[in-house]
Order: C-alpha cells, then sequence, then structure tokens
C-alpha cells in the first residue's frame, strides 16, 4: 500500500515538473518566438520568462532580431557588352516583424541569397564593363533599393547589401592592362610635346627680347658714337675757325698746323701698319714739332685774348 502511495506520488511530481516546464519559456535577449495554439499563430513571446498553457500552446518559430550578414555566393554575369565576369556580395539584413517573416516566407536566408542573387544578375547585367568596376556605389544603392522592396512583405529591413568582387577574364584583364598603358603612354607623350612646345615658346621668346635688347644697345651705341662724332666735328670746325682766323691775322705758323695735322695722322697710320717693324723718320720731323708748337701759340694767343676784358 505504502508503495503504491510513493508511486503516485512520484508520478505527480514528475507531472508538475513537466507542467511547469511546459508552461514556463524564458526567451534570450535579441529573439522573438511566436506561439501557436492548435498549430494557429496567437501572439509573440518578448525576451524574459513567458507562460503558456501547457499541452495546449506552444512555441512556433524562433526568430533572431538582430542584424545578420548573408554571403551570397559567387555567380558568373554577363555584362551588356558580351563580358563574363564573376561577382559575390554580402548583405545585411534585420528581421523586424517576426510574425511576418515567419508566417509570410518559407526558409528566409535561402529566399534572401536567390533573391539578391537575381538582382545583382539584373542589375550587373545591364552594364557595360568599364560602368560595371568603376561604378560600385551605384550598383550597391540600386541593389539595396530593389531588395529592400521587394522583402518588405517579409518583415525584414535590408541595411546593405555590397559587392565583394567583380572579376573578370585573365585575358580580359590583360587587354584592359594593355589599353591603360597605352593611354598612359598617350598621356605622356602629349605633355612631353606640349613641355617641349613651351620650351621652345620659352627660348623664342628669350631670342626676341634678346634682339630686342640687343639692337637697343646697338641704337644706343650708334647715338652715342654720332654724338661723339658730332662733337669730334664741333671741335674740329672750331679748331679750323681759330686757324683761319689766325691765317687772316697775318700768322704764318698757323699754316703748319694743317701740314703738321696731315703728318702726325700719316706718321700714325705708318706705325699701326703689321708690315712695318722699323720706321725711318724724316729729317723735317723737327719741323713739325716747330709746327705744333705754332700752333699752341696760336691758341694761346686766341683763348688769351678772349680772357682780356
Amino acid at each position: 500500500m505504502f508503495f503504491g502511495i510513493d508511486l503516485t506520488v512520484v508520478v505527480l511530481v514528475i507531472f508538475a515538473i513537466v507542467f511547469v516546464m511546459t508552461g514556463v519559456k524564458m526567451v534570450p535577449q535579441g529573439f522573438n518566438w511566436t506561439v501557436e495554439r492548435f498549430g494557429r499563430y496567437t501572439r509573440t513571446l518578448k525576451p524574459g520568462i513567458n507562460f503558456l498553457i501547457p499541452f495546449i500552446d506552444r512555441i512556433g518559430r524562433r526568430q533572431n532580431m538582430m542584424e545578420q550578414v548573408l554571403d551570397i555566393v559567387p555567380q558568373e554575369v554577363i555584362s551588356s557588352d558580351n563580358a563574363m565576369v564573376t561577382t559575390d556580395a554580402v548583405c545585411f539584413f534585420q528581421v523586424m516583424d517576426a510574425v511576418k517573416s515567419s508566417y509570410e516566407v518559407n526558409d528566409i536566408e535561402r529566399a534572401m541569397q536567390n533573391l539578391v542573387m537575381t538582382n545583382i544578375r539584373a542589375v550587373v547585367g545591364s552594364m557595360e564593363l568599364d560602368e560595371m568596376l568603376s561604378n560600385r556605389d551605384r550598383i550597391n544603392n540600386t541593389l539595396l533599393e530593389k531588395v529592400d522592396e521587394a522583402t518588405n512583405p517579409w518583415g525584414v529591413k535590408v541595411t546593405r547589401v555590397e559587392i565583394k568582387d567583380i572579376s573578370p577574364p585573365r585575358d580580359l584583364v590583360d587587354a584592359m592592362a594593355n589599353q591603360m598603358k597605352a593611354e598612359r603612354d598617350k598621356r605622356a607623350t602629349v605633355l612631353t610635346a606640349e613641355g617641349d612646345r613651351e620650351a621652345a615658346i620659352a627660348v623664342a621668346q628669350g631670342e626676341k627680347r634678346a634682339q630686342i635688347l640687343r639692337a637697343e644697345g646697338e641704337k644706343e651705341a650708334a647715338f652715342r658714337t654720332a654724338e661723339a662724332r658730332e662733337r669730334e666735328a664741333q671741335a674740329e670746325a672750331r679748331a679750323t675757325a681759330m686757324v683761319s682766323k689766325a691765317i687772316e691775322s697775318g700768322n704764318a705758323q698757323a699754316i703748319n698746323y694743317f701740314v703738321a695735322q696731315k703728318y702726325v695722322d700719316a706718321l700714325g697710320q705708318l706705325a699701326a701698319a703689321d708690315n712695318n717693324k722699323v720706321i725711318l723718320m724724316p729729317l723735317e720731323a723737327s719741323q713739325v714739332i716747330g709746327s705744333l708748337g705754332g700752333v699752341a701759340e696760336i691758341v694761346k694767343s686766341t683763348f688769351g685774348g678772349q680772357r682780356t676784358p
């Protein structure tokens, strides 16, 4: 009898434990659980301790409400200019409505992966290869807009879609490298030609300036030379006038001035000649000195007379 009572107590204790375990649920932070009663959704359990009706209510779906990362498998895409490229991506999303993500779509991760792959083929395939490689941001923004709009009925918010890699075939990469090298060589040739042209222009302008300065210098020198000759001619004219006055006044030594001048000029030319090493002075050289003395007397008498008041 006592054995039967103990067995009953044990069964009741076990039943109570099972009852409590099935009726008390602890939801971890960052998750939402759905509750189904006889297979139909009734409510959503938030993080913390929650109570169910044992054997009537049960947990339906356990949804992760934190932001999640979905890797998109690589796939081959044909661009609008018939270039085959391999692309892969990564998608960041967050479940905003646990009910919709549980009952509006089956296997949400698989559905999103196929949706992103389909949109990648549509967006990337509508571009040429050069446009595809240089417009990553535009591709990402377009994919984000399309995928987020498509997943909105599922209670999912897509935060980012990023293209990780766009890989053209090896032969196409080599062709692009050769094209870039040709463009760089072309720019270098153009820059070199422009530099040579600028240098030639600078040299021409410098030569032009130098010729102008040289011409101005020659003009100034000619002006100075002409001015000096004019002054020399004026001095010669004054000297001739003084000598002429001396001759008119009967001074015989004035005549010797002209003879002495010509004689001195001839001796100067004779001494300057390269083929004359020995110069023989004539006996009349004393007369030249006498003539010079007569000129000195003429000048003295002339200027002396001018100084007398």
